[in-house]
């Protein structure tokens, strides 16, 4: 899983300004919308592993206990099968907090977003943004987490992208969840601790 170093986060602020970022948070869909967008098969995908998994009382009570509102961006691919073993859980960690606005977007509906946070020279899915409450750019993360790539490792490295539909094992599932959730609450802080938002809220 990548998250973008300082370095590299100054270096995409000029291309991934406040006003961009905001009018492709406002184009995002809900989940029920960018499920519709696919087939009957990988609606029934997405929606099976939603239903595969569920959070603790403990991971419900800390991301209702987040108190800085965070706007978030997943560049997906519906067909994708990274982004089916891991975007019902994005939607799990989204559901549990009231600070948390999730939307989706299509990697190849919009490449002018999606060809300015290539990993690794590649236009990876799912491919998350995380934005503050203004929707100034704060992170990236993608394209799987540790938990994930461990499994395509213990796999002989797994192909480029999974096709869906292939059972997935609950505490794989469980353990990228927790990889994802500590993302959200990592950036929960940094958000937190924020001199600018601190001021703003005098916190």
């Amino acid at each position: 899983m990548t998250t973008a170093s300082t370095t590299a986060a100054s270096a995409l602020a000029p291309a991934l300004s406040r006003d961009f970022l905001a009018a492709k948070f406002d184009a995002g869909l809900s989940w029920d919308d960018y499920l519709a967008t696919g087939k009957l098969s990988q609606q029934e995908a997405w929606k099976g592993v939603y239903n595969q998994i569920t959070l603790t009382d403990s991971q419900r009570k800390l991301l209702a206990d987040f108190k800085r509102e965070m706007h978030v961006i997943c560049i997906s691919g519906i067909w994708c099968g990274d982004c089916v073993q891991q975007g019902p859980l994005l939607q799990r960690i989204a559901e549990a907090s009231d600070r948390i606005s999730l939307v989706w977007l299509d990697r190849d509906q919009h490449k002018d977003l999606a060809s300015l946070v290539h990993i690794n020279q590649g236009a990876r899915v799912p491919t998350v943004l995380f934005l503050a409450e203004d929707d100034e750019f704060v992170s990236l993360y993608g394209d799987r987490t540790l938990t994930r790539y461990r499994a395509l490792a213990d796999s002989q490295l797994g192909p480029a992208c999974p096709l869906p539909g292939a059972p997935i094992p609950t505490d794989q599932l469980l353990a990228t969840l927790q990889d994802w959730l500590d993302e959200f609450e990592r950036i929960q802080l940094l958000l937190r601790l924020s001199p600018r938002l601190r001021q703003k809220h005098n916190d």
